[in-house]
């Protein structure tokens, strides 16, 4: 399970699992190394909504989508569910035992919370940071 903040890369060091390229060749390698047939990945796909009022189009959400879409069909992993979109949060609740996933509109507010918590994660030296290098399996 992956949560993108922006498609690209991290030029900057420290939020690669946080960067589209670099957070999706994490999780596949660390998949891999756990004994997953690329084969048989397929994936779902859910966020991607413009959350933050002012953004510019395209926002980081359609961006991300975009990315998404075009990382998984370039690697040739199905998309076999998806969710992407829209003005409003989504809490994605993702059940390891069974492989499905439920998903719930977020109202926004408890956005301002959510953006001060990112921010103090970014302010947060890297080496107090959790292991970036190595993404959690679920």
């Amino acid at each position: 399970m992956n949560h993108i903040l922006v498609p690209g890369k991290d030029s900057q060091g420290g939020l690669e699992s946080r960067c589209g390229v670099q957070a999706m060749e994490l999780l596949i390698n660390a998949l891999m190394k756990l004994g997953a047939d690329r084969r048989r990945m397929v994936a779902k796909a859910f966020g991607g909504g413009n959350v933050l009022p002012g953004f510019q189009t395209p926002t980081v959400g359609e961006q991300n989508a975009r990315f998404v879409r075009e990382f998984l069909n370039t690697e040739k992993i199905p998309l076999i569910a998806e969710r992407m979109g829209g003005s409003k949060a989504v809490l994605v609740n993702f059940h390891t035992h069974s492989g499905k996933v439920s998903i719930h509109t977020v109202d926004g507010s408890r956005l301002p919370k959510i953006v001060r918590d990112e921010t103090d994660y970014l302010r947060t030296p890297l080496a107090d940071r959790f292991n970036v290098d190595e993404p959690t399996i679920f």
